[in-house]
């Protein structure tokens, strides 16, 4: 039996105008030290987006249930990716801060010479950027369907994501392969492109939900990192049937926004998860004090409904919802 071991530092990712460093804490677990040195490392990090927190919960219970003795490889793991956006329970950092990055998953793989997020990054990266494969955890909204996103066409990702054991996994075109929407809102700094472009596989499951821990997430969440480590061989055994029938699907950035602003009523009897067809009715956007609908939401493809607001006061241009078009059952 192995003498696994775990410890854990203190990394300085970045200096506040103050002088305070921005720290946080990178968890290392080591199988046998007498292992080959080719044996695998797997990255992991949480709360890249401070209100995304199942993924930070899902590594705590992770923590406590890795069995050490049966390790051969090396995790590392990050449980509070960005300190700053975690305090505010926010997606972005204060424009005081970073004006010009204000999304860390906008500028991996960093630089250590650049803004505060772009050095934050660049820290991670020292970590990520040598491992074998990447797991970045994500949350949704509490309206979106749990998924995991990968690169189309990188087949060492999906198998990743195949193995994260979600029911829904969306490959997301890239580059050259993307539309104007995704060179827009510059999506080529997200962790996991940087490091498909890198060679290294990587997945972002998107857990559902944030600001609130969610115990039957989190549990999957947990259950999808061990089956990770089994594919990766670095447990024993093999990648469990869950008896989960998984479907890839395109990741569909074209969401169907309101085009008006007022209050939305989403169609009562739909739920995230659900297929729809072309011309489903999503929800209507109404005047609030004159009553006149403004909007009759419609899917516009015939896919599966992955997010579907239930936040009612929406401004011109909100998502309403989100439908991925299915490629293979």
């Amino acid at each position: 039996m192995g003498t696994g071991t775990h410890t854990s530092e203190t990394v300085t990712l970045a200096r506040l105008p103050s002088g305070v460093e921005l720290a946080t804490t990178v968890h290392t677990y080591r199988g046998d030290e007498s292992a080959n040195e080719s044996e695998p490392t797997l990255y992991v990090q949480a709360a890249q987006h401070g209100r995304e927190i199942n993924g930070t919960e899902v590594l705590r219970r992770f923590h406590d249930r890795i069995p050490l003795e049966s390790l051969s490889g090396t995790v590392v793991a990050v449980p509070v990716a960005n300190p700053l956006t975690f305090d505010r329970v926010s997606y972005t950092t204060p424009e005081i801060l970073d004006s010009v990055n204000p999304n860390m998953n906008r500028v991996w793989p960093g630089d250590a010479d650049g803004t505060l997020h772009q050095r934050m990054a660049a820290r991670l990266w020292e970590y990520a950027g040598r491992a074998d494969a990447i797991v970045d955890l994500h949350t949704g909204s509490p309206d979106m369907y749990p998924h995991v996103v990968f690169r189309e066409g990188d087949e060492r990702s999906r198998r990743l994501a195949e193995a994260f054991g979600s029911d829904l996994l969306l490959g997301e075109q890239a580059d050259e392969d993307a539309d104007d929407e995704w060179h827009r809102r510059n999506f080529k700094g997200k962790l996991r492109v940087a490091a498909s472009n890198e060679g290294i596989p990587s997945i972002t499951p998107e857990l559902a939900h944030n600001k609130q821990i969610l115990d039957d997430v989190v549990e999957n969440g947990v259950e999808g990192l061990l089956d990770v480590l089994r594919y990766l061989d670095l447990l024993p055994g093999d990648v469990p049937d869950r008896e989960r029938e998984q479907t890839l699907a395109r990741n569909h950035l074209g969401q169907v926004n309101a085009a008006d602003s007022g209050l939305f009523r989403p169609q009562p009897s739909l739920e995230v998860g659900d297929r729809v067809t072309a011309g489903t009715p999503l929800g209507t956007v109404y005047h609030p004090t004159t009553y006149e609908p403004l909007q009759d939401a419609v899917a516009d493809r015939d896919g599966i409904l992955y997010a579907l607001t239930r936040e009612a006061t929406v401004v011109a241009g909100d998502q309403l919802a989100s439908v991925a078009l299915v490629r293979e059952e």
